[in-house]
C-alpha cells in the first residue's frame, strides 16, 4: 500500500501514525504546491512551464535552489505509472487546497485502473483560516487517531477526476478550495491583499506577508509565493522594497507603497 502526503512537514506525523506496520519506503512525499501556478503540461514530463514558474518564485538569495525540473519530472512519471502497479494507494489530506488537489490528481492517474484508492481525511471540511487543518498541523498522536482509511467509491472517484480535469482546463493562477470545490482566480486578488497590508511608511516585508497569510482563506499562501508576488509588484512600480535579504530571502527587507 502506498501512502501519499503533500509536503515534507506531514511526513513525521504520518510515519508515526503508520508505525511499524507500513515500511517507510511506502510513504511517498509529493512536494509540489498545486494550489498556485500554471498546471498546463504538469502531466507531460519534463513539466517545463511549471518548473519555470517555481524558478521564478524561488528567492535568488536562497541557495542552492532545488532542481525543479528533476523533481516535477519524477513525480509526473511516477504518477503516470501508478495505474500499472500492484499496490493500492492511500492519500492523506486535510483542508489544504494542495492536499485536495493531490487527491484529485491521484484519482485522475487511476481513472482507468481497478486499483483501490483510499483516503485518510484529516481536515474539518472548512478551508477558512480559523477552522482549517492540514495534515501537518496535527500532532503525531492526533494523526494516529485519525488513521481510519476510507475507500473512495466510484462516484467520488469520478467527481475527483472531473475536478482535476477542470482545474487543468481553467488555467488559473491560484486555486482556492471551498465547499468541496476548487475556485480559480488570477494573481490580482492576492496582490490586492498584499497592497492592502502595505502603507506609505516602511514596514517589514515579513510582517506584511504574515498579515496576508492570517486572512488567506481557501489555500495556504506560502512565504516564498508571497515574496514573489511582492517582487512582481515592485517590478510594476506599485511598491518599493529595500534592505539586505537574510538567509530566508526576505528577512531584513522592508516594503512601502509608491507614490
Amino acid at each position: 500500500m502506498w501512502h501519499l502526503v503533500c509536503g515534507d512537514n506531514a511526513v513525521e506525523g504520518v510515519a508515526f501514525a503508520l508505525g511499524e506496520t507500513v515500511p517507510r519506503e511506502c510513504l511517498r512525499v509529493l512536494r509540489d504546491d498545486l494550489a498556485v501556478g500554471p498546471l498546463k503540461g504538469i502531466e507531460q514530463p519534463p513539466c517545463t512551464r511549471r518548473a519555470a514558474f517555481w524558478r521564478a518564485v524561488w528567492p535568488e538569495a536562497v541557495q542552492p535552489a532545488p532542481d525543479f525540473e528533476a523533481g516535477l519530472d519524477e513525480d509526473a512519471r511516477w504518477l503516470a505509472g501508478l495505474a500499472g502497479q500492484s499496490q493500492a494507494v492511500t492519500v492523506w489530506h486535510g483542508d489544504s487546497a494542495s492536499e485536495q488537489l493531490l487527491l484529485a490528481r491521484v484519482a485522475a492517474a487511476l481513472e482507468h485502473s481497478e486499483l483501490p484508492l483510499w483516503e485518510v481525511p484529516c481536515g474539518t471540511g472548512d478551508s477558512r483560516v480559523a477552522n482549517r487543518r492540514a495534515v501537518a498541523m496535527h500532532r503525531p498522536a492526533e494523526l494516529a487517531g485519525l488513521y481510519l482509511p476510507k475507500l473512495v467509491g466510484l462516484e467520488r472517484r469520478q467527481q475527483l477526476v472531473a475536478q482535476w480535469r477542470g482545474v487543468l482546463a481553467e488555467g488559473a493562477g491560484i486555486r482556492r478550495w471551498r465547499d468541496g470545490a476548487f475556485h480559480g482566480e488570477d494573481f490580482s486578488f492576492i496582490d490586492a491583499d498584499l497592497l492592502g497590508h502595505c502603507t506609505a511608511e516602511w514596514r517589514p516585508l515579513g510582517r506584511v506577508m504574515a498579515g496576508v497569510m492570517a486572512g488567506c482563506d481557501g489555500f495556504f499562501a506560502s512565504d516564498f509565493f508571497l515574496f514573489w508576488r511582492a517582487r512582481e509588484l515592485a517590478a510594476q512600480g506599485r511598491v518599493e522594497i529595500d534592505g539586505e535579504p537574510a538567509s530566508n530571502g526576505y528577512g531584513g527587507l522592508r516594503v512601502r507603497l509608491t507614490g
